[in-house]
């Protein structure tokens, strides 16, 4: 018996494939899992790096990165663009926290699209599939521009739309991962996935104030719609350009394309996108969980049961069951999943920080905020030029112990922390923007190493598991948030003593026990981000290895 449990080697085609990817793993440099290395069968399968041009190759990693680029801005425009949209739906602001499916629509169509678009685009090729996405990004962006134009086009209207856009820029973050390794072998693979993730991290930066600018501008014409509206020629653009631009790409086989297992794409994605509502909180004001948390959760550990028996029992499961066994892979998805917890732990305190602690307004605490982004596309792009030459392992471990230095020196931040500086910079921003930096270092090793254990035909499917475990964190992180902040709160705030006989004073000093308060409690989280950080970076240096050099061809 082969590995496949098939006894004839004549007729299998496994063991044909197999055969088939052994020369190709020499060419490499490396075996693919599940490929004995050294094979001496059969002459290679051509690659895409193989068919494309090279010099053609980094303008199809251009396209690829600009619609990953206006996706990412989508995903961000809301935070300045949410009040206007709930106005005009029939919201008002004692009823703003309704809004919250119009974020988990979208959230949960991002986590849907990964395993079954980045499957589906090892199988149909990289270039249709993202083309496919462009077209349900659109559909959303249509659908959300609509939204309160009609009495039907009510909040189920918008949070539709959301969803679609979230399902086709979900679908295109592994995609153009996938592109970029699909293109660009051993060194180069990391500098050119660094490149992509930092054009999407570009686009988390620039996303709240792209959005509110071009609302400000096209207030005669739509106002937030046209925002939306926007994106049909920008995602025409980047669909055609790269079908044009890659029409030399051939699919894979028939014999590959059957041994899809669609069910099981379709029950991972659902039950991670049932697990989306179920910790995303509804209502942080009022309550620390979801109300939908017990019974959606409980259905989603139901979905994600019958993929795990289902992984476990097919002979050609979604995951290949060689990549499970991977020391490497499980690392690195470990390491994502903490780094996403402590992402998110930025992402929502130094905000909150702001406006309850250092008194800032929306702006002020939205500003702040910027510092940490713009260390990201940085960060991810000086990742990929690192991981290139001192290798994924270093460079991964390097980009958190940078993070966990910064969160660290976070913990001991002050009331006046914005007046303090060390020489002529503000010793704020460079905590955060260090931060930034090192969240931003560590994708591209990271992602680049489990491409470097998969073969070219399961990239896909390779890139969202590394973007999911990432996102999963995040949710995970903001639950936890969620329900540490509000328990942590009401222990250190108590029931203030207000014995003074003024009123003002009263007010005045409730204030100043509320943000301190706050203040102790978020000092708790980043000491807490920091630890994980650090387990983070030991995880990836004792897991994720180094990644096998070239041989060279004779």
């Amino acid at each position: 018996l082969n590995r496949q449990g098939c006894s004839s080697f004549s007729i299998c085609p496994h063991w044909r494939e197999e055969r088939r990817w052994g020369r190709a793993g020499q060419r490499e440099g490396r075996a693919p899992l599940g490929v004995r290395p050294g094979s001496k069968s059969g002459p290679a399968a051509p690659t895409i790096t193989d068919i494309e041009p090279a010099t053609r190759r980094p303008l199809l990693l251009l396209i690829a990165g600009a619609g990953l680029f206006i996706t990412a801005l989508d995903a961000y425009v809301v935070v300045t663009l949410l009040p206007a949209m709930v106005a005009d739906i029939g919201l008002t602001i004692d009823r703003f926290e309704q809004a919250t499916p119009i974020v988990t629509g979208f959230l949960g169509g991002y986590v849907v699209a990964m395993p079954l678009l980045g499957a589906y685009s090892d199988v149909r090729g990289r270039a249709p599939v993202y083309a496919l996405c462009m077209l349900v990004f659109a559909a959303g962006s249509a659908i959300t521009a609509t939204a309160g134009l009609w009495s039907f086009a009510g909040l189920p209207w918008l949070v539709a739309g959301r969803f679609l856009q979230g399902l086709g820029g979900g679908g295109l973050v592994p995609l153009s991962l996938a592109l970029a390794a699909d293109l660009y072998r051993n060194e180069r693979r990391t500098a050119a996935l660094g490149s992509v993730t930092a054009m999407q991290e570009a686009g988390s930066v620039f996303g709240p104030l792209y959005g509110a600018t071009i609302a400000a501008a096209a207030g005669s014409i739509g106002g937030w719609r046209f925002v939306f509206w926007l994106n049909l020629p920008l995602a025409a653009l980047c669909a055609a350009g790269l079908l044009a631009g890659s029409r030399r790409q051939r699919r894979l086989d028939a014999a590959t394309a059957s041994s899809l297992d669609w069910v099981g794409a379709a029950l991972l994605g659902a039950g991670l996108g049932l697990l989306v509502l179920a910790l995303y909180p509804d209502d942080p004001n009022t309550r620390a969980t979801s109300g939908l948390l017990i019974p959606v959760g409980v259905l989603s550990l139901v979905v994600l049961s019958l993929y795990a028996r289902r992984q476990a029992t097919r002979l050609e499961p979604l995951i290949p069951s060689s990549l499970l066994r991977s020391r490497a892979f499980i690392g690195a998805t470990l390491a994502n999943l903490l780094i996403g917890v402590a992402l998110m732990v930025a992402l929502v305190d130094v905000p909150l920080l702001g406006r309850l602690v250092f008194k800032q307004d929306q702006l002020g605490s939205g500003l702040l905020l910027s510092r940490l982004l713009i260390g990201l596309p940085v960060g991810a792009l000086l990742g990929g030029l690192l991981a290139s030459r001192i290798g994924a392992r270093a460079t991964a471990v390097a980009g958190m112990i940078l993070a966990a230095a910064a969160f660290a020196q976070m913990t001991g931040w002050q009331s006046n922390e914005l007046a303090m500086r060390a020489g002529p910079l503000p010793v704020a921003d460079l905590a955060l923007v260090a931060c930034g930096l090192g969240f931003g270092i560590v994708i591209a090793p990271l992602a680049a190493r489990v491409l470097e254990l998969t073969r070219a035909e399961h990239h896909g499917l390779a890139s969202s598991l590394v973007v999911l475990s990432r996102t999963m964190g995040m949710l995970v992180g903001l639950a936890a948030l969620t329900a540490y902040g509000l328990y942590r709160f009401r222990q250190i705030l108590g029931t203030p003593q207000l014995n003074d006989p003024d009123v003002r004073a009263r007010v005045d000093h409730l204030e100043r026990l509320v943000a301190a308060a706050f203040l102790q409690e978020y000092r708790e989280i980043f000491a807490v981000a920091a630890a994980l950080c650090l387990l983070a970076a030991l995880v990836a240096g004792l897991t994720i290895g180094t990644q096998p050099k070239a041989v060279p061809r004779t």
